[in-house]
């Protein structure tokens, strides 16, 4: 048949060399166009592992182009920060006593690991459950167990972090979870009352899920950061003073201070590392432990420095300590520093050398002294008629901003931080 083919085609090609046939050869037969009347049956046959050719793709000017590529596949699940205190100070208790606290947490995911800290001394944590939290102290869900290198609980020496083992638990977007755990000894503790809805109770209590009774303890305790694994996003850390951790009066709450209220608008963390009472020095003292411990922070807000002034040369030391800051953390993520809030009286030094060398500090960062992006907090919150004031409202005792103030600074915060991109 092949052979009959071959002969036919050379026939073809003598009676008609205009048409450019090209003739065939033993060594190099040419391929034949199967039709329907020669066309061998094909089922059952081994076809050849050729590629397979592709139609190209066409643009607008009937242009050849690339076919795209495969889009690639969404990054995986991570774990970053929907909590954080800094929990600068020690609470300590002499026999086994349940903590409850209620904590909102800034981020959605499937899982969830809780870091605890001890305080000035030794702590030994026997239980530790997470739930939803009721604002009766109930919980919506069962307790689920936290668990430490697969046991249920460990000893801690003074000031260790301790983090739990992923635990499956789905959270939302500001959940207000129950963390309640059974310990002796020291805990890592706030300076203010900033959580309420936190209980204490003699005994051990983790698994009750009704309300647990004791007494009301509305310092953050124990808990340091709650990491919840979903997407990846960006997440925020705070770092200043009380005026970040949210001190307004002798009752305060977490949910009102500005970190907070910047997370709720853009919808991403911004977790609280604020200190009351720290000024430069302990902020780069203790940075390793209280922030650059927390995982999976992609940029840090500094609002610090009003706690330096006073004293004579403070400006060009707290220009020093700040540029050290802004070093330190650059590796660590991208930082944004806050101007000082207007100060109407001052408990160290001088108020007229407070004055001044707060307007001097603030000069420098709006120049770019940092090198760091610039949110002019003050220019929010101060008298058009009189920088070292508040606006009316805008401040609780002349030195910390009240709830109104915090709004505007976090309404500030947040324009910015789309302004540049910040979704």
């Amino acid at each position: 048949m092949r052979m009959w083919r071959t002969w036919l085609g050379t026939l073809a090609c003598v009676a008609s060399v205009q048409w450019g046939c090209s003739s065939s050869n033993a060594e190099a037969p040419t391929s034949e166009e199967p039709s329907a009347e020669t066309s061998e049956p094909t089922e059952g046959v081994e076809r050849p592992d050729v590629p397979v050719d592709v139609a190209p793709v066409v643009d607008d000017n009937g242009q050849e182009s690339e076919t795209p590529p495969p889009a690639p596949p969404p990054p995986p699940d991570t774990f970053q920060p929907g909590f954080h205190q800094a929990l600068r100070w020690s609470h300590s208790v002499g026999a086994l006593t349940t903590f409850r606290m209620r904590i909102p947490v800034a981020r959605a995911g499937k899982r969830v690991e809780v870091t605890f800290r001890a305080g000035d001394g030794s702590l030994v944590l026997q239980r530790a459950t997470v739930a939803r939290a009721a604002p009766d102290g109930t919980l919506l869900t069962p307790p689920v167990a936290l668990t430490f290198g697969g046991k249920p609980g460990f000893t801690a020496t003074p000031r260790q972090l301790v983090r739990s083992d992923p635990t499956d638990f789905p959270v939302s977007f500001h959940d207000e979870l129950a963390i309640t755990f059974e310990v002796r000894g020291a805990l890592a503790a706030s300076a203010i009352n900033a959580f309420p809805g936190g209980l204490v109770r003699s005994g051990t209590h983790a698994l009750t899920t009704s309300a647990l009774g004791g007494d009301a303890f509305e310092r953050s305790v124990g808990v340091a950061t709650v990491e919840v694994e979903g997407p990846p996003s960006r997440a925020f850390i705070a770092l200043g003073d009380s005026i970040t951790e949210g001190y307004m009066d002798l009752t305060n709450d977490t949910r009102n201070a500005w970190p907070s209220l910047v997370e709720t608008q853009l919808g991403i963390p911004v977790v609280n590392a604020g200190v009351s009472g720290q000024g430069f020095y302990d902020a780069l003292r203790l940075l390793d432990d209280e922030v650059l411990a927390v995982t999976g922070v992609t940029d840090c807000i500094v609002l610090l420095g009003t706690n330096d002034l006073g004293e004579t040369g403070a400006e060009e030391q707290m220009e020093a300590r700040m540029l050290v800051l802004v070093q330190r953390l650059e590796p660590f993520c991208h930082v944004w520093v806050g101007t000082l809030l207007p100060k109407e009286k001052t408990n160290y030094g001088a108020y007229a050398l407070v004055k001044t060398q707060r307007l001097q500090f603030n000069a420098w960062l709006r120049a770019g002294g940092t090198g760091a992006e610039v949110i002019d907090t003050e220019a929010v919150t101060r008298r058009p008629d009189d920088v070292h004031r508040y606006l009316d409202g805008y401040g609780a005792d002349g030195i910390h901003p009240s709830a109104e103030g915090h709004k505007a600074i976090a309404a500030e915060v947040a324009r910015v931080l789309r302004e540049k991109g910040v979704q």
